[in-house]
């Protein structure tokens, strides 16, 4: 397994009639596919996300839509970034990526951490709960999970979960990858380190060199080679052929969310930035290698917020970064 250079949707606002909504993230998933992306991701949110969009924007249950690219693409990876532990019964959870797996000839990727939206929790009737109970949650899962991946029949009498010899079949292999999401530098990087083949980093990219400390830490404490976990981080990226377009479009976007970089002093700019790598293909490039991959991970996972719904921008982007992490 290698999660070099994923492409995300975490955007269905299209502009499009509903009919022509899938049909235009299957395009993204070809188009990532052609241009050298190992996975396609979506998000597992029932709402959009505030940092993106309002709450009644269009969003896809995540396997669902998972399983529907699985017909459409041939050799990418597939996996929901992150699943949110929160919302589904742990062996159910490995019976339906399992499932994936089969369908699309075993390509399925489990990612997943805690869960963290409160307001699909409270109008969708889950438990929230606290932080801390959201992480043992995940522990307990995990503990299940995994083994039941892995072929084994797990017996979990757990505080918040319970099973008794739970059965996953058919399996079409017993080594299928799991991803821990998420910046926690001590639940969930300790987890990764306990469990996973991959840890996809979710912080501001200046916080890098600290997260890895940390990770190599974990990595320690479990007795595991930090060389044998794989890293990446997840970006938003503004890419245009015209570099001063995808600055305008970053601004556009910002200004959707009540952010006016213009009316910014630097620091604060630089704040609202972080996680951001806008301009053109060769300016981003530049940014991902330096703010990125220099300090250490392994790979990148892109989202184009803003107009990777256009025929052509995946494959700019694919061009411009699996350069950077194919050799």
């Amino acid at each position: 397994m290698a999660i070099r250079l994923g492409y995300q949707m975490p955007n269905f606002s299209y502009g499009t009639p509903v009919r022509e909504l899938f049909p235009t993230v299957v395009a993204q998933a070809r188009e990532a596919e052609a241009a050298g992306f190992d996975t396609a991701f979506v998000m597992d949110h029932f709402y959009q996300l505030p940092g993106i969009g309002e709450p009644d924007e269009p969003m896809l249950e995540a396997y669902t839509a998972l399983a529907g690219l699985a017909m459409a693409t041939t050799d990418i990876q597939l996996s929901a970034l992150v699943t949110g532990n929160t919302y589904r019964n742990p062996p159910m959870l490995a019976k339906t990526v399992s499932t994936l797996d089969v369908v699309s000839g075993g390509r399925a990727v489990l990612g997943i951490g805690a869960g963290w939206f409160e307001l699909e929790h409270q109008q969708f009737g889950y438990e929230f709960g606290t932080f801390t109970e959201r992480f043992e949650r995940l522990g307990e899962a995990l503990e299940i999970i995994v083994p039941m991946l892995r072929g084994q029949r797990p017996t979990v009498e757990g505080k918040w979960y319970r099973t008794e010899t739970a059965i996953n079949e058919p399996r079409l292999r017993d080594d299928l990858p799991v991803l821990l999401g998420g910046g926690g530098e001590k639940k969930t990087f300790g987890y990764a380190a306990r469990y996973a083949d991959h840890l996809n980093i979710i912080c501001n990219a200046s916080e890098l060199p600290r997260k890895l400390d940390a990770l190599a830490q974990r990595c320690a404490e479990a007795g595991r080679d930090r060389d044998t976990l794989e890293t990446s981080f997840l970006a938003f990226v503004m890419i245009d052929e015209d570099g001063d377009r995808a600055r305008q479009l970053q601004r556009e976007f910002l200004l959707s969310r009540g952010i006016d970089l213009d009316a910014m002093p630097d620091d604060a700019r630089a704040a609202a930035t972080d996680r951001q790598f806008v301009g053109s293909p060769d300016e981003v490039a530049e940014q991902i290698q330096t703010r990125v991959l220099d300090h250490g991970v392994d790979g990148i996972v892109v989202n184009l917020v803003t107009n990777g719904h256009e025929p052509g921008i995946v494959e700019l982007a694919g061009a411009a970064l699996r350069p950077l992490v194919t050799g």
